[in-house]
């Protein structure tokens, strides 16, 4: 049976390669969703690792493994690409909302993957603010 979709922030997805406290939570959303997510979250990914690895959070060992698992995510989704309006909508999200750079183009990028039509759409993030912009966007959290 096909899951249906959710849009993936970097943050529901980093405990699906390495252990920390949302892990469960971020394995049960991957068994019902399938992953939209916007082209550059593999390079959040990645940054994730790294900083986990550099605070002595995970071995070397276990960025390796967590690297390699990040790689089968992103084969696997669906990507949003980098377009001129995705930056302007972020632009646009920053002035309505509390976000960083990265957390408004990964609302635009969830806005653009569903054409604004946020409705009973589902947004997973594990990050406090970007969760309650997205929740004021319409989107479905869980």
């Amino acid at each position: 049976m096909l899951k249906p979709a959710a849009f993936w922030d970097s943050s529901a997805l980093i405990p699906l390669c390495v252990s920390q406290p949302q892990t469960t939570k971020a394995r049960l959303l991957y068994e019902r969703y399938g992953i939209v997510a916007w082209w550059a979250t593999q390079v959040e990914m990645m940054s994730g690792l790294t900083r986990l690895e550099r605070m002595g959070q995970i071995t070397h060992d276990r960025f390796l493994l967590g690297k390699q698992i990040a790689m089968e995510i992103v084969r696997g989704w669906i990507p949003v690409g980098s377009n001129k309006r995705i930056a302007v909508d972020a632009c646009s999200l920053l002035e309505l909302y509390p976000l960083r750079a990265a957390d408004a183009l990964q609302l635009a990028a969830a806005l653009e993957s569903c054409e604004g039509k946020t409705k009973g759409k589902v947004f997973l993030t594990f990050d406090k603010r970007l969760r309650e912009a997205a929740e004021l966007a319409g989107f479905t959290l869980e």
